[in-house]
């Protein structure tokens, strides 16, 4: 399992590559600049302006300036935010994105396995119905959609939480965008849930286990749900790096002061070295989310070890 962890993290190095060329040329291919504003500027002030961010060469001299200095763990400078280090931007921002991650993750798991258990258990009955449907819900709604619902009902019709900003152990601040940013994925979570549960309610163990009378909480908590959330695992590491690294329109709907929103001001003002540091920094972590759940499924099911 060491040689194959070393393995996928000397192929994270290939990826990044790739990752870096195509975001680099793509965000080059859109006509304007980071200096194109609605005030005039001469052409001399543009130029010096030009030199000293690097940008007065060709593309493909651009490029390679700029790969040299990823090369040295360098993400360049902002030339929006008063020419601060990226890794200094990302330092700051990410903390805040991470918290909101982590929250709407465990919101996520909490319901989808909660809903996918309930429907299991009661197939074909009221609580497979409510959860299905709530599962289905949950599913057509996206975060864009869902955010403005919540804050028109729960904020602004019954006054039970904030509508903007984000605090840490503050629940009016925290529970509509955790809500809203895990909803879909506790819908998908809930859906693989209810399908893992249901092959596992029927294997021989499970009957088995009945027969000799154990308790229904104790096959149901101990044997089934177990086994249940093995497949449920390999999709965890995907939802949380797409949790922790996808909240741009969550942090703009709730002026969330994070690395999305940093990020979507950055391609605004078409700030390179942000919008280049982010996009690396984001793949490297869904990259590494990958290959921890890989290992955690290897770890929860022995058959595939090797």
């Amino acid at each position: 399992m060491i040689a194959y962890a070393i393995r996928r993290v000397l192929l994270m190095v290939p990826l990044l590559f790739a990752v870096a060329t195509v975001t680099f040329f793509l965000m080059h291919s859109v006509e304007g600049g980071p200096f194109d504003t609605d005030k005039p500027m001469s052409e001399a002030a543009r130029e010096r302006l030009n030199e000293k961010y690097n940008l007065d060469g060709s593309l493909v001299e651009q490029y390679g300036h700029f790969m040299a200095n990823t090369a040295k763990l360098d993400l360049g400078i902002s030339i929006s935010s008063n020419e601060r280090p990226v890794r200094d931007i990302i330092q700051e921002k990410f903390g805040v994105s991470l918290q909101l991650g982590i929250c709407a993750f465990l919101f996520a798991i909490t319901l989808g396995v909660t809903l996918g258990a309930i429907s299991a258990i009661n197939q074909n009955g009221i609580g497979d119905y409510v959860g299905v449907f709530m599962a289905t819900s949950g599913a057509a709604l996206p975060s864009f959609i869902l955010a403005p619902l919540l804050v028109i009902f729960f904020a602004l019709k019954l006054n039970w939480f904030d509508v903007l900003g984000w605090e840490l152990w503050n629940y009016k601040k925290m529970v509509l965008p955790s809500v809203a940013m895990g909803m879909l994925p506790g819908a998908f979570i809930a859906r693989i849930a209810r399908a893992s549960m249901l092959d596992i309610l029927r294997q021989d163990y499970i009957r088995t286990a009945r027969a000799k009378g154990v308790k229904e909480f104790t096959v149901i908590l101990r044997h089934a749900v177990k086994n249940a959330l093995i497949p449920v695992l390999t999709i965890l590491g995907p939802i949380f790096a797409g949790l922790i690294t996808g909240s741009f329109i969550i942090e703009n709907a709730f002026a969330i002061p994070g690395l999305g929103n940093a990020f979507v001001g950055s391609v605004l003002v078409r700030d390179y070295g942000v919008i280049m540091g982010v996009t690396l920094f984001y793949a490297g972590i869904i990259a590494l989310m990958n290959l921890i759940v890989d290992l955690l499924y290897a770890v929860a099911d022995p058959r595939i070890r090797l």
